[in-house]
This record gives structure tokens, C-alpha cells and sequence, in this order.
């Protein structure tokens, strides 16, 4: 039987676009997922007694009170925490707040001295053509010292080693410091310039960040379909897996996730195999680390973790940390071996097969055809793997809202 919306993926964009309509009166929905529950990346599970985030950090950001208001209509905003941000880096035996443009005042003086060199004859402070490659962007943008000793490393364990496959449109969310405010940040010791998203955010006092997804889908009922990915798609007759049709398809799932797509031109078909993405493993460790940072990175290439996230000091009453490592990186440090779930040492392990999405050179050109040709039959990419876009949950969410508003 045909429904009016079926809408692929039960993380937080499917969730929210689904409840929007509900809210609206739109009740002929069905959503299809392909776990056990509901929550995407975004799931929580126990591990040592406490929540465990198995797609990595992911906080609510309080940047968006539209987005949050509408997240406590599930989980009411006191059953939350609110911290502000506490991130940090490891470059260099310095351990400094993030991001390190604005944080170079707080290495030794004699690392300062040589930061400030090199980012003073950076190519953007010298008038240069701004280059088209991912590393030379970087080498322009935040001198050789910044380059090599973080941004390039970490992003080749974040990523991958061939940084040049990526683009330099996405670098405008780096933050903007200046050589002068770099300079006047290392003279007046505080950090200048414009600071990262997640300033400030918001985390279950109980639960894990899954726990709010859980609530959402619970308020959707059976219009919920666990355990059934989506396979196959047909554009022209809006039915997917061969079983389920609607008038408006909104998909959540990545596009390459498909074993078969009709109704796609050859042009667009071939821009899907161009898409790539990261795989991530999240390994949880019981042990208790002295720190007051709830983010730490690491562009250190001889640890195979480019980052964790220290439970105890976000999650209230919990203990240890967890890494988060490229799947590819894992598997050579470990010679392709995983631990079970859990162990008895208490650790965990969780893979994400599709993680992030890679900004590669050419993206915004091939989504762009794609969607448009896609949203021209009524089947709508929308988040992360819709769009293929590096999106955070809060931004997720937002999105979500203003298509369901724009539907009837």
C-alpha cells in the first residue's frame, strides 16, 4: 500500500522530518531503518555501567534554540546538562586549547616564537594566489609550522593519507585568526579571532546523547520498520525495495549504500561512484585520564586514534574514555583484528561503516546534480548522507524542521 512520505533512515533527520509532519497532522508516514533502533550515528549503548556514544562525540549545540526547544519537547530540557566547551590538542609535548591558531600563546615560548615565523610569510599574509590543492591551501592559509605539525597529520588519520583527493570549499569553517590576532593572543596571553561551534553544549545527566532519538522514535510508533535497510530504489515509481511506494520519498541513507538505483541518469549514477566516505572505529577504555578536557586530538601519526573524548567529564558519574580511529588505521595497527563488543577488561568497540563524508574535489558539483535530478521525481536527499555533507546533529535537525515545514 502506497503512504503519502516514506522517508529512509531513522537518525536524527529522518526522526525529525517524521515527527514534523506528525506534529502537522500528516500521519500516512513510514520510516524505514535499517538497526535494531533508532538514532543513526547518534545511538548510545551501555559500556562499564554508563552511556557509550558508538558514532563518536556528539553533543547538542546551544547555538540553535529553535532546534534545542524542539528536542526538549521529547526530553525536557532538565534532564540535561549544559557545559561549556573544553577542547584541547597534543602537538608538539604542548598541550593547548583548540583551535591552535587561537591557542598558540599557550605552548613553550620558544614554540610560539617559531609558530609566529611561519605564519607571518604564510602565503596569505604575503598576497599569493590562493592555491586550488587541500595541503597547499593549508601551507597558504596557516604556515608550514601549523601544516606539518597538525593540520596535515591529523587530518591524513582523520581522513586519509591523500589529502590532495579533497576540495578547499569547506575550509570557511576553520576559524579566521589573523597573524595580528595570533601575534596579539601570544603577547596578551588570551586567544583572539572567531572560536569553533560547540562552544557551549548540552548532554543527557542520565543517558547517552541517543537517549532523546529513543524518545522520538518511540512517539512515532509502528510507523517505524526496524531491521529493514533500503536496498534498492526506483525513482520513477517512487518504490523502494521492491515493496514499499509513497508519493514523496525523503532519503537520510548514503547514496553508494544502494545495491541497485533506477531512474537515475548515467551523468548522476556516475557522480554516486565519485561520493567517498570514512569508516571510523570507537573503542571505549575504563581507564580514568587527569584531565578537565572533554575533547582531546591527537595528530601524533604514531598513535593510530586521531582523537578522544573523556566520558567522565561530560557524562555525570561515569568513568574512562574513548577513542575514535579511521577504520583503515585500526586495521593496520592491528592487523585487522577487532574485540568483541566487550570484553572482560571492560573495554568496547564499535564500528561505523560510513562515518564521514569526504569533501572531495568535485562534490558540490555532483550533489548538486544529483539532488536536483532526484528532487525533480519527489525523492528529497536530506543530512549527512543525503547531502552528503559534513553535518552535525543540531544542523541536522534544523534542516529537517524546515523541510517538513515546506511539505504538506
Amino acid at each position: 500500500m502506497s503512504k503519502k512520505y516514506l522517508i529512509l533512515g531513522a537518525g536524527p533527520a529522518g526522526l525529525t522530518v517524521a515527527c514534523s509532519l506528525l506534529k502537522k497532522g500528516i500521519k500516512d508516514i513510514t520510516v524505514l531503518e535499517r538497526a535494531e533502533e533508532a538514532g543513526g550515528l547518534c545511538r548510545s549503548v551501555d559500556a562499564d555501567g554508563r552511556p557509550l556514544d558508538i558514532g563518536g562525540g556528539h553533543f547538542l549545540d546551544v547555538r540553535r534554540p529553535a532546534v534545542d526547544e524542539f528536542l526538549f519537547e521529547y526530553m525536557p530540557m532538565d534532564e540535561w546538562d549544559r557545559y561549556e566547551r573544553d577542547s584541547r590538542i597534543v602537538v608538539n609535548d604542548n598541550v593547548i586549547g583548540s583551535p591552535i591558531e587561537a591557542n598558540i600563546w599557550q605552548m613553550k615560548l620558544e614554540d610560539q616564537v617559531e609558530y609566529l615565523k611561519a605564519i607571518a610569510v604564510a602565503g596569505c599574509n604575503l598576497g599569493t594566489k590562493m592555491p586550488e590543492k587541500f595541503t597547499d591551501w593549508i601551507f597558504w592559509k596557516l604556515g608550514s609550522k601549523v601544516a606539518e605539525d597538525y593540520m596535515i597529520p591529523y587530518n591524513q588519520k582523520m581522513f586519509g593519507e591523500n589529502l590532495d583527493l579533497l576540495g578547499t570549499y569547506w575550509l570557511e569553517k576553520l576559524p579566521n585568526v589573523s597573524f595580528e590576532e595570533t601575534l596579539l593572543s601570544c603577547l596578551t596571553k588570551k586567544p583572539y579571532g572567531t572560536q569553533p561551534g560547540h562552544a557551549e553544549f548540552f548532554y543527557p545527566k542520565k543517558y547517552g546523547y541517543g537517549e532523546v532519538w529513543l524518545r522520538m522514535a518511540q512517539s512515532l510508533g509502528d510507523r517505524i520498520k526496524y531491521n529493514e535497510p533500503a536496498v534498492s530504489i526506483d525513482l520513477d515509481k517512487k518504490i523502494v525495495n521492491d515493496k514499499y511506494e509513497a508519493d514523496v520519498i525523503i532519503s537520510t541513507v548514503p547514496w553508494k549504500s544502494f545495491k541497485s538505483i533506477k531512474g537515475l541518469s548515467e551523468e548522476a549514477m556516475k557522480g554516486i561512484d565519485t561520493l567517498l566516505s570514512s569508516s571510523v572505529v570507537i573503542e571505549y577504555f575504563p581507564e580514568m585520564l587527569d584531565t578537565k578536557a572533554q575533547w582531546i586530538y591527537y595528530p601524533d601519526s604514531e598513535l593510530s586514534y586521531h582523537r578522544i573524548l573523556v566520558r567522565h567529564n561530560f557524562c555525570p558519574d561515569s568513568k574512562g574514555y574513548w577513542t575514535e580511529t579511521n577504520l583503515t588505521r585500526f586495521e593496520e595497527k592491528n592487523n585487522g583484528k577487532h574485540f568483541a563488543d566487550s570484553d572482560k577488561s571492560g573495554k568496547a568497540s564499535y564500528i561505523n561503516d560510513y562515518a564521514y563524508p569526504l569533501n572531495t574535489i568535485g562534490k558540490p558539483e555532483t550533489m548538486k546534480k544529483l539532488l536536483e535530478e532526484a528532487a525533480s521525481k519527489n525523492v528529497i536527499g536530506l543530512g549527512r548522507w543525503g547531502e552528503h555533507q559534513h553535518y552535525n546533529s543540531d544542523l541536522v535537525v534544523e534542516l529537517a524542521m524546515k523541510l517538513a515545514q515546506r511539505l504538506d
